[in-house]
């Protein structure tokens, strides 16, 4: 039995199509991951931790998860951005990246520095 491999691209996949998707839903989670970071992060400091109170490698961990959550933020900012580029399907592959690898930093970053403030200690 052989199995069919369809390669025409539907409809709602089309460069277009996908770039509208972005930057609608970019706009959004940009909003929802700032706000969300900050909030994280404003609950923290108002309570009087810092990440000084960490040993040292908990503290370069935090640290780490830190920049990624922020290089996270822009990158998503950048997707929803409605700024085309060169051309659609150019756009279309770079905003469809960004927005992936974004994403992806954003719960490694924040599981990452929230992992070093659990595994801290208790003030």
């Amino acid at each position: 039995m052989t199995q069919e491999i369809h390669t025409e691209t539907h409809e709602l996949m089309s460069p277009e199509k996908n770039v509208q998707r972005i930057m609608w839903t970019g706009t959004a989670w940009f909003a929802v991951a700032a706000g969300s970071a900050g909030l994280v992060a404003s609950t923290l400091f108002a309570s009087g931790w810092r990440p000084g109170v960490l040993p040292p490698l908990l503290d370069a961990i935090w640290w780490v998860g830190s920049v990624l959550v922020a290089l996270s933020v822009g990158l998503i900012g950048w997707s929803g951005c409605p700024i085309l580029e060169v051309s659609v399907p150019i756009a279309d592959k770079n905003k469809t990246r960004t927005m992936q690898f974004g994403t992806a930093l954003f719960i490694i970053g924040g599981a990452l520095a929230l992992f070093a403030v659990a595994a801290g200690p208790a003030t």
